[in-house]
């Protein structure tokens, strides 16, 4: 990380289809080496079969299924006097959506269907309906928070 100062904040091009920021930055998280098509066709693909089985708006269940993500708390190390306490600490929104975004790809990718797609539309179904490995990974991350909240006047 840079001492001298922040990194500039990359303007995001909403996506094609939508026109939504959210979406876009969800491609080019699922993007590998630079296929930014292939992250479409995976996106517009699952978002088709949401579609198809929920009879809703893929987009207002894309954003619903992140806000079941999204952590409000977690806990970042803190060292106090030679010892490393794990402090919770309230998470911004801006990595609220990266964190839920990041859970969401590595737990699709983790699914045992064939295709990307089905895998996508698996988790972003069971992310809707409060389950699924992203979900528990932001329960787990809140249950962390819990047990060590002894340690939060470490805050800083």
């Amino acid at each position: 990380m840079s001492r001298r100062h922040r990194a500039e904040k990359r303007d995001i091009i909403p996506d094609p289809k939508f026109g939504d920021l959210v979406v876009s930055k969800f491609m080019n998280s699922l993007m590998k080496d630079g296929k930014k098509s292939a992250a479409e066709g995976i996106v517009y693909g699952a978002f088709d079969v949401v579609q198809e089985r929920t009879k809703q708006d893929p987009i207002a269940v894309f954003h619903t299924a992140l806000d079941n993500i999204r952590p409000a708390v977690e806990v970042r190390s803190r060292r106090v006097g030679g010892a490393t306490y794990q402090v919770p600490v309230e998470v911004r929104s801006e990595r609220q959506q990266a964190l839920a975004i990041r859970w969401l790809i590595t737990a699709a990718r983790a699914r045992g269907e064939n295709t990307m797609v089905d895998r996508l539309s698996g988790e972003l179904m069971d992310a809707l309906n409060g389950r699924g490995q992203a979900v528990k990974k932001r329960e787990d991350t809140h249950r962390m928070a819990e047990a060590n909240r002894a340690f939060s006047h470490y805050r800083w």
